[in-house]
């Protein structure tokens, strides 16, 4: 499959668009205003529609919310379910099918405010960025934008991103092991140039991946936020019932707490739950 260059360019700028407005949003509380399009696309140098494309997915995804007749302003947080269970619970075993790569931009810049708290580095520190098509037997499954830190993969190589795991490569070629990573999945719909790229209709369903990876001494090393496919990708969660004994805040079983996918009540008699977490391929 040949990757059309003006559907990766459209990817590419509007991620970047999309990661200005996201510095915007952290930069602000709920309720706040965020400048107008004519405004934003002053300062970032691009056009109206890219603008508003961009604002559009972030109002989709409840980060912003459109007001008639006032504005746009940043949304009300969100609650959050944690699916982290005790050290060492999680395991994230292989996806079916053959995984290949194809690289849609890979440069070094600098990491900027929003990637650089992520990844605990001066916003003018340079990371290794890449954008990539990752594709399973052959079709479009996603599209995966990766931030590293490049004082640690001085020599990566696109190769590197295309072949081969990645994680083997930081270990063998670049003396870097992966300990463990924090990972959000929300959902969300593709853009039109998503769409393009990924071989879905233009508002498709989609997964919204969001990854920071840690070395064994803690060291954040990876940041990838990833679109996938909804209609060829899902997880599934196998859950691990343990001993009872006292939930949060010291209650017996969790009273006041749930966990997802059982309904709320007394999980005394089945107490906390562990996760191992399954990326699985859904072919259609």
């Amino acid at each position: 499959m040949a990757v059309d260059p003006a559907a990766s360019g459209a990817v590419l700028k509007r991620e970047r668009v999309r990661d200005a407005l996201l510095e915007l949003i952290e930069a602000r509380s709920p309720g706040d205003a965020v400048p107008s399009e004519r405004a934003l696309c002053a300062r970032l140098g691009v056009s109206r529609p890219t603008v508003r494309a961009a604002v559009d997915e972030l109002v989709v995804a409840g980060l912003l919310v459109r007001e008639h007749g006032r504005g746009t302003f940043v949304a009300a947080e969100k609650i959050t379910q944690e699916l982290v269970p005790d050290h060492g619970a999680l395991t994230v075993p292989q996806a079916r099918g053959v995984w290949t790569s194809r690289i849609l931009e890979f440069r070094t810049l600098p990491a900027g405010a929003r990637v650089g708290r992520r990844l605990r580095v001066s916003p003018a520190a340079e990371v290794r960025y890449a954008a990539r098509l990752r594709l399973v037997d052959g079709a479009p499954m996603a599209i995966e934008h990766l931030h590293l830190p490049a004082a640690l993969v001085p020599g990566l190589t696109e190769a590197e991103l295309e072949q081969g795991d990645l994680y083997e490569h930081f270990r063998d070629r670049h003396g870097v092991r992966v300990g463990e990573a924090v990972q959000s999945v929300e959902p969300t719909v593709v853009t039109r140039a998503e769409a393009e790229l990924l071989d879905v209709p233009e508002l498709s369903p989609a997964l919204l991946f969001e990854r920071l990876t840690t070395d064994a001494e803690g060291r954040p090393v990876e940041y990838v936020r990833s679109v996938y496919r909804g209609d060829r990708y899902r997880i599934v969660s196998r859950l691990a019932l343990g001993p009872s004994g006292p939930g949060p805040g010291g209650v017996e079983g969790g009273q006041g707490h749930h966990h997802p996918g059982f309904p709320p009540g007394d999980l005394t008699s089945r107490g906390p739950v562990s996760f191992s977490a399954h990326g699985v391929v859904q072919h259609g």
